[in-house]
């Protein structure tokens, strides 16, 4: 059994990294966002047209990027949705509870600081990480049945 998993969520440090690297030689399929912010904040004003008002440059740039972020949620079997220490996750909540609404089984990686604000959102998933390393684990165990060590 095989499985399409997408990495969403903070775009600011190697989470993404970790768990691909982690699992190596499991059936697995990773996507994602456009993690480039550049490219991911200006595709819609550079495809599209400029805007004069910052609203509609972001309203642009999230209604393409949309188009990738649905694709990728309706073919996952899993979502894995990271939250960081830096900015306000608001996008990160959204696609966790679109995964959620769509029955993917959902993972969630967040520190421990962000247990009490994300308490909803951790209800939806069915399992929370504090690490990618446990995330790896868990897809090792869904896989092939083994625990680690």
């Amino acid at each position: 059994m095989g499985l399409t998993i997408y990495l969403s969520g903070e775009i600011h440090t190697d989470w993404r990294d970790r768990i691909i690297d982690g699992a190596q030689g499991l059936d697995v399929t990773f996507s994602g966002p456009v993690t480039d912010h550049g490219a991911s904040d200006d595709c819609g004003v550079t495809i599209l047209g400029s805007e004069d008002s910052k609203y509609w440059h972001d309203h642009k740039g999230a209604m393409v990027n949309a188009i990738r972020t649905r694709k990728g949620l309706s073919d996952a079997d899993i979502v894995v949705v990271r939250f960081g220490d830096k900015y306000k996750q608001w996008n990160a909540a959204f696609d966790a509870g679109y995964a959620a609404a769509l029955g993917k089984s959902v993972i969630i990686l967040q520190p421990e600081e962000h247990d009490h604000a994300l308490k909803e959102v951790d209800a939806a998933a069915l399992a929370v990480a504090r690490e990618p390393e446990q995330v790896v684990e868990i897809l090792r165990y869904v896989l092939t049945g083994t625990l680690p060590g």
